[in-house]
């Protein structure tokens, strides 16, 4: 049961595809955050972290929809709750969107008429893109947080040198402090709000901290920045992801720190004009990617998913 009445509760779904790691059937975790108010037509807020975050990341924005909306925050599979997977090189978005598809019939078969909506930060927002570009899913509005189909590649290296490390701290503020070291992109923070961020990315063993993901779900990353030499295969993995972003239909919402290594200001401008042409909010001081934390970058999504 929750703590309290803006505390989300843990829950799983069963997803098909590929095996976890313990065996038999595979969950993928979620933080349900109910609506403060029931409406007559249920809106339904699906939040998707970034490739090595979970879904506690989107606690501040959750509090904040949870006036009108449920929000449900997925732990996408090897982070968080989730099952681990037993082949690492399934820990790629067709098996990610396949998981969430698999959410998405579930709010549908509880709720049949809630009309939903989608906040996916840079890996959340590429798996939003196969997701919502798939006919039947009618996912009414999408927000894209720092990512598209172009990426830039100094970006996937900054990422790679700490990616699947699997580091240990003696303490929770040593882990607190590391994963400051490595997120500058965030932008500012106080320190009581890196640690609200940190917390739940940590598991306690022994009297030492972990990160919560499978270090393993690094390999396929790897594989991807090792094939760098590899343009033909980089150009048709580009234009497979632009292909999804032209065929969405629903109304889409960019944001971008304006000093974003992942999103170049030329792939946004590319945005607005092509496919969903996204509305494009850029946040000054920050740079991949916006926490949806700070007051200003919550009341973009705000008014984004409760406009009619």
């Amino acid at each position: 049961m929750p703590l309290n009445p803006l505390s989300p509760t843990l829950r799983h779904v069963t997803v098909p595809g590929a095996a976890p790691a313990a065996g038999g059937e595979r969950r993928m975790a979620y933080w349900d955050w109910p609506a403060q108010q029931t409406a007559a037509v249920p809106h339904v807020v699906i939040c998707v972290h970034g490739l090595s975050r979970q879904g506690r990341d989107f606690d501040a924005l959750a509090t904040a929809l949870s006036a009108r909306s449920r929000v449900l925050a997925v732990d996408v599979a090897g982070r968080g709750h989730s099952d681990w997977l037993a082949d690492p090189m399934q820990y790629q978005v067709p098996t990610y969107a396949a998981d969430l598809v698999a959410l998405v019939l579930q709010v549908r078969e509880e709720s049949p008429n809630a009309v939903i909506d989608w906040v996916g930060t840079s890996m959340g927002g590429l798996i939003g893109m196969g997701v919502v570009a798939q006919k039947g899913m009618n996912i009414r509005r999408l927000v894209l947080n720092d990512v598209g189909p172009s990426i830039q590649w100094e970006s996937l290296l900054r990422i790679g040198t700490y990616l699947g490390l699997n580091p240990s701290f003696e303490s929770e503020q040593a882990a607190t402090d590391y994963l400051a070291s490595i997120s500058t992109g965030f932008g500012p923070h106080t320190p009581e709000q890196w640690l609200a961020l940190s917390r739940p990315m940590l598991r306690e063993r022994e009297g030492r901290w972990w990160l919560h993901y499978d270090p393993a779900l690094a390999v396929p990353f790897k594989a991807l920045t090792e094939a760098k030499g590899d343009e033909a295969a980089a150009k048709a993995g580009e234009a497979a992801i632009w292909s999804f972003y032209d065929a969405i239909k629903s109304p889409t919402l960019l944001l971008r720190g304006a000093q974003s290594d992942l999103l170049s200001r030329e792939t946004a401008a590319r945005m607005a004009i092509r496919g969903p042409k996204a509305q494009c909010v850029e946040f000054e001081g920050v740079g991949h990617a916006p926490t949806l934390v700070a007051a200003d970058q919550i009341e973009a999504v705000k008014n984004f998913v409760w406009a009619r």
